[in-house]
């Protein structure tokens, strides 16, 4: 009985390599399949305009105390209030921005009013952070607040 060893090295190598491969083509696979929402579509067309942007920012620090938003978790509503001297004449955009997920991103148009709020209805709004960015037009000058919000699901 002449019995002859078996040499497992070389069936090892080539089942090491391709349980590598493999892991590898799922990965990749996996990869190729995220979204990726880091920049807007017109990022090109954003860069441009950001000098106005950082002017509307500026003038809007002065009065950045006196501009509130707030989530109300009974009215399920982002309430937003604008300063006296800027409730007459203002017009512009609330722009509801999901971090997380694009998709989710709302605007809508600025429509204060006597008393200088505006209600947002929220109850659509999956809950977590949103950023409320509110730019408007007063009295011939642009401003801007972007203000980080948590909205919660009733």
């Amino acid at each position: 009985m002449n019995q002859s060893s078996r040499n497992l090295w070389p069936a090892s190598i080539v089942g090491f390599f391709v349980i590598a491969i493999i892991f590898l083509a799922t990965f990749v696979a996996w990869a190729v399949r995220q979204r990726e929402d880091l920049v807007s579509a017109d990022y090109y067309e954003r860069e441009v305009r950001y000098q106005q942007q950082l002017d509307s920012m500026n003038r809007s620090q002065a009065i950045a105390a006196q501009v509130v938003v707030t989530f109300n978790p009974a009215q399920q509503a982002i309430i937003l209030t604008l300063p006296r001297d800027q409730r007459s004449g203002a017009t512009g955009s609330v722009h509801l921005y999901r971090p997380s997920d694009a998709r989710l991103d709302r605007e809508v148009p600025l429509a204060v009013d006597a008393n200088g709020i505006q209600r947002v209805n929220a109850k659509t709004l999956e809950g977590g952070l949103w950023k409320v960015r509110v730019k408007w037009n007063s009295n011939g000058q642009e401003y801007f607040l972007d203000q980080p919000v948590i909205v919660t699901s009733s």
